[in-house]
């Protein structure tokens, strides 16, 4: 299969395998425990159906966006992931460019292996920064401080993982980085050579938002040690507060799955909260994002930009929960597989396929702007 023959999510996950030795796919491609909430991400978008109008002239689409402050030319943007570098030498600046030509968001990660002051110069659009609550009350105002100055829009605080879900396909393979493999994941390895070659031609792998706070030398630090060590489990309400109020701007909280928590968020005065499980990495068992969406809505939709992430694959998934009130979606796995795939290509293709997507389903809905999407647009079974 080339990248040309991809035309979904499925095909770009099968090239993606195709290249990744088996270790770096199954971390992207893997859910925790049973991977029961994984799959249900996915499926929930099937329990309810669109409901198209027609004769009502839909020759120009409109699919621009407001979402926490941007301005974006279309209601999906690339969730900050982890590690892309892993996945593609290019890694985030792949990702940056596809978000650039389309005119989308893109997010950089603190755990990103690019730094977020390159990727600022690269690209000319909007920008997220998500980052962890650290034990360190100074290192996290210092990494807002590195945002700010680095001219970051919005700030993401994941607010799920305060502790690593138990991913059992990275504990079979040992896959942890520094690489920690089993017998059978250097195997895994030694059957993709060119992923191998790739990795060691170009330049040295490494976390430059966390540079000074984890070795990735290969001594006694590791991404499982930053959790487990680093991270602060007595994050509370109070505690996110000062944050909000320390940034001053744009600020959503990712891995609200409550409309409490989403009242919370409001109260303490973020402008975003992300419906999120964490792709069913974290929790497995807790509901779907897309199940949980209505009564958030619901509870906040007027105040706050409510926005849906985990288990977005099609077009269709998209404008469900844009007529349910969501402002935008946010993808990971999505671009992830691309970028394995075929590097900025493989994101700008994906990209461009949801954009045509999205354009062509508008039309057969009978809709020519984003908020012409309501609940009435939907029934469920």
């Amino acid at each position: 299969m080339r990248l040309n023959d991809c035309h979904n999510f499925q095909d770009f996950r099968t090239l993606a395998k195709k290249r990744l030795p088996g270790p770096i796919f199954n971390y992207i491609d893997g859910g925790a425990d049973d991977e029961s909430t994984y799959r249900r991400n996915t499926s929930a978008f099937e329990e309810c159906d669109l409901i198209p109008s027609v004769l009502t002239g839909v020759k120009d689409i409109d699919l621009s966006v407001t979402v926490m402050g941007q301005k974006l030319d279309m209601p999906v943007y690339c969730s900050p992931t982890a590690l892309q570098r892993l996945f593609h030498h290019q890694g985030e600046r792949a990702v940056a460019a596809a978000c650039e030509k389309y005119g989308t968001m893109f997010g950089v990660s603190s755990l990103g292996t690019v730094s977020l002051e390159e990727i600022a110069k690269q690209v000319n659009t909007p920008q997220v920064y998500q980052f962890y609550f650290h034990k360190d009350r100074g290192l996290n105002e210092a990494m807002m401080a590195r945002a700010k100055a680095a001219g970051i829009q919005v700030m993401m605080l994941t607010v799920d993982s305060i502790t690593g879900g138990n991913r059992e396909r990275d504990l079979r393979t040992g896959f942890s980085i520094p690489f920690r493999l089993t017998l059978g994941g250097m195997l895994q390895f030694a059957l993709k050579p060119m992923w191998g070659i790739n990795y060691v031609t170009h330049e040295k792998f490494k976390l430059p938002q966390l540079d000074e706070h984890i070795d990735m030398g290969g001594g006694a630090s590791s991404i499982g040690d930053y959790f487990t060590n680093m991270l602060d489990p007595s994050m509370n309400w109070d505690d996110v507060a000062k944050m909000v109020e320390f940034w001053g701007g744009e600020f959503c909280l990712k891995g609200i799955m409550s409309k409490e928590d989403a009242r919370r968020a409001v109260d303490i005065g973020c402008t975003g909260i992300i419906i999120s499980n964490h792709g069913g990495r974290q929790l497995d068992g807790s509901r779907s994002s897309f199940d949980q969406l209505k009564e958030i809505v619901d509870e906040v939709g007027d105040e706050i930009d409510v926005i849906l992430d985990s288990g977005v694959q099609r077009g269709t998934h998209v404008l469900k929960a844009l007529s349910l009130g969501a402002k935008a979606v946010g993808v990971g796995r999505m671009y992830l597989y691309p970028l394995a795939a075929a590097g900025q290509p493989g994101v700008e293709r994906a990209l461009g396929l949801m954009k045509a997507e999205l354009e062509r389903d508008m039309k057969l809905m009978g809709k020519t702007r984003v908020d012409q999407l309501t609940p009435e647009n939907l029934r469920f079974r």
